[in-house]
């Protein structure tokens, strides 16, 4: 499998190849279209598992690739929930040394997860837009 990208900017698994034309995966809609080989360019520098993860929202891939453990969604989960909340109130709270808490701020404020914010004059982190859209997402009723 192969990424190739058309004159829109927009990507697709290629699939089959022939003379005719290729048959490639829109990973964000689930359809196979056949295509001109002429319209589609190869995108060697995209991996293929990479595109076909935009099947799946920004949001949710977002705290897909950023939580790891359990532990980091509760946390993650409790920020959204009860937060913005201090450092010194997490420290508190879960059973993070300090070195393992700041590690996962960060990791979550690289991923667009969380901001710093002032907490009862103290720093501190809420989620952001991206972090409750995701979680909303994840967390909803499936039935």
């Amino acid at each position: 499998m192969r990424t190739v990208q058309d004159e829109d900017g927009r990507t697709y698994l290629l699939l089959k190849r022939s003379a005719d034309g290729w048959l490639v995966h829109d990973p964000e809609t689930g359809q196979e279209t056949y295509r001109p080989p002429a319209d589609l360019e190869l995108r060697d520098e995209e991996s293929p598992l990479s595109a076909a993860a935009n099947a799946v929202s920004p949001p949710v891939r977002a705290v897909l690739t950023a939580v790891r453990t359990e532990r980091s969604l509760g946390l993650l989960l409790e920020l959204e929930r009860d937060g913005p909340l201090s450092v010194r109130a997490m420290l508190d709270r879960y059973e993070y040394c300090e070195s393992d808490l700041h590690g996962r701020l960060a990791e979550f404020r690289v991923a667009g997860l969380i901001k710093e914010q002032q907490v009862t004059g103290e720093r501190g982190y809420g989620t952001t837009e991206l972090a409750a859209e995701g979680l909303e997402y994840l967390s909803a009723d499936r039935d």
